[in-house]
């Protein structure tokens, strides 16, 4: 099931992100920058303005199932440009369609918003989201845009009959 975040979701919301940037983090950078206490908090903070957003300048969908926390997505729109800032599977949740949910519910926001282009930043050593992103139709910037360690990519919302 995919549904929008409440407050109370904060804490399963930072603990599943720490957890799935673990996966493409681990041995690139340090534990305490991505799983330290600090970290943490930052990270539950950020989820904090995340979620609290109007309608107009983005959403949090949570998957769930059965009761428990499985994926998080996160969009924003600002200055006329939409951005999906995260999207993350609970490592333990990968390969059973819950990413796929969670984008097909981003895809539906941004149809009845009317937005048209999307981007996002992934991480370079990333693979996995990189694979992920592409065959959802993501594409490389045009201008091979780098953000430090990400890559930006692009998606051409479509309405579902492919116009």
């Amino acid at each position: 099931m995919i549904r929008s975040a409440y407050p109370a979701d904060l804490d399963a919301i930072a603990a599943l992100h720490t957890r799935a940037r673990a996966t493409y983090y681990q041995g690139r950078i340090s534990e305490e920058a991505y799983g330290g206490a600090a970290e943490l908090a930052r990270t539950r903070e950020g989820w904090s303005r995340a979620v609290a957003r109007t309608e107009a300048a983005g959403a949090v969908l949570c998957a769930e199932s059965d009761g428990e926390l499985t994926g998080v997505a996160a969009f924003r729109t600002a200055d006329g440009e939409t951005t999906l800032t995260q999207l993350h599977v609970d490592p333990v949740h990968w390969r059973r369609g819950t990413g796929a949910a969670l984008h097909a519910a981003c895809l539906d926001a941004w149809r009845r918003a009317g937005i048209q282009k999307v981007r996002l930043e992934v991480y370079e050593h990333n693979l996995r989201a990189q694979a992920f992103y592409a065959t959802h139709g993501w594409l490389p910037d045009p201008a091979g845009t780098h953000s430090g360690s990400h890559r930006t990519l692009w998606l051409t919302v479509q309405d579902p009959s492919g116009e």
